[in-house]
């Protein structure tokens, strides 16, 4: 948090039951959220006055802190998580973006334990796009009312930094309003390896060629750990932080990510967060993360399911984190559930439980489709439907979170 502001304490705001039976009601998705019957008011009040002992602001929470917030039951953390979003974001609105996923090649060295994508150079199915097949699926982004790709894909040594600048320029001449919404961390440690530069020379290339924002992916978990059990040949965690690092001394817009429920603890979940939200304290007056989208390990048919036993992130579990992600994150405006791998109604339930942000329709995705999850089918009036069905206003964005249209 920047000199001169207030550090924001926990809400103390007054639950009202919006059902004669003093159940609190989640929008209009038909779920209610059961908070307490009848005292309600006084176990929300002792509750909060309990919490404010211990945990003034959230600042500087620490991993026993975190802890503590994730053992209350989940109607309250919900509660305080939904206080939280209304702080930050006071609007009763709810964002989206019309976004392709484009994976320009799946072709990849490191070969992560929970990927079923990528593939090797001699594959058959191996693929690297041409720059006419990538401005064909933008013609169809386009067609779609959408104006910004998703661009990622595996570390292919074949790729070279001069693929990604002349692709760029490529396509900012074809499509001069085009946001690119590019590549990852991973990617960017490996092409300056790859390179021999330094990751400022290869982000500074990649800003002059007309990368306008940089996602979150392969975060997963930034415990080295971790990493060295799912994808030992992919950046450390120290080495992501320093992507983003610099990423937002450019101004580079960026998002973070976390991919849990798979061989990592409750306690390396919590100094993740910590990672990303002392990282977004360094960002100064510039764009730093913008959002944080957090999403269950996709198991089917994955190397890591057959050498661990893991089980599935029930849906409790999924609302409970992204809901103490709100609170943790407290410096990141934006928090995203995932549809895709949680389903609408979870990911509309998340409203109310700390998100803001629906993602992207997800034109193309297969990255994640590839480990076993059927996509729904998702237009732009389907995901403002979810939305207004939850309660909220649906506005359409960009990748700065700048509203282009707002649908009352």
């Amino acid at each position: 948090m920047s000199g001169g502001e207030t550090p924001l304490p926990i809400p103390n705001r007054e639950v009202k039951p919006t059902s004669a039976d003093g159940t609190a009601f989640c929008g209009r998705v038909g779920r209610r959220l059961i908070y307490c019957k009848g005292v309600l008011p006084l176990l929300v009040k002792h509750l909060f006055l309990f919490i404010m002992k211990w945990l003034p602001n959230v600042e500087n929470l620490n991993v026993t802190d975190i802890f503590n917030l994730y053992n209350l039951p989940l109607s309250e953390i919900i509660k305080i998580a939904n206080d939280f979003r209304f702080k930050i974001n006071p609007f009763n609105v709810v964002t989206y973006v019309i976004e392709r996923n484009i994976n320009y090649t799946n072709v990849c060295c490191v070969k992560c334990k929970f990927c079923n994508f990528s593939v090797n150079r001699n594959d058959k199915s191996s693929f690297l796009l041409l720059y006419d097949k990538i401005k064909e699926k933008i013609v169809e982004l386009y067609a779609y009312g959408g104006k910004q790709i998703l661009l990622q894909g595996g570390l292919n040594n074949q790729v070279r930094l001069s693929y990604y600048i002349n692709l760029f320029a490529f396509l900012k001449e074809e499509f001069p309003d085009l946001i690119i919404h590019g590549l990852s961390p991973p990617e960017i440690v490996f092409i300056a390896r790859v390179e021999n530069k330094s990751v400022e020379y290869v982000i500074d290339a990649l800003i002059e060629a007309g990368l306008d924002s940089l996602p979150g992916g392969g975060a997963e978990i930034l415990s080295d750990r971790v990493r060295k059990i799912i994808s030992p040949a992919k950046c450390s965690s120290n080495e992501w932080l320093e992507v983003m690092r610099i990423a937002h001394k450019k101004n580079l817009p960026t998002s973070a990510t976390m991919m849990f429920g798979h061989v990592e603890t409750l306690e390396e979940r919590f100094l993740h967060l910590i990672k990303i939200r002392d990282l977004q304290k360094q960002k100064g007056n510039n764009y730093g993360f913008l959002s944080f989208i957090l999403w269950p390990f996709q198991s089917k048919n994955t190397r890591l399911v057959k050498e661990f036993s893991i089980k599935k992130v029930s849906i409790s579990e999924y609302i409970r984190m992204l809901a103490l992600s709100r609170i943790v994150l407290y410096n990141i405006p934006h928090i995203q559930p995932s549809w895709l791998t949680m389903g609408t109604e979870v990911a509309q339930l998340c409203l109310h439980a700390g998100a803001d942000d629906m993602g992207s329709i997800m034109i193309e995705e297969n990255v994640v489709s590839a480990a076993g999850v059927s996509k729904p089918s998702m237009t732009e009036d389907i995901i403002k439907n979810l939305i207004i069905e939850a309660g909220f206003t649906p506005a359409k964005r960009n990748n700065k979170f700048e509203k282009e249209c707002i649908f009352k």
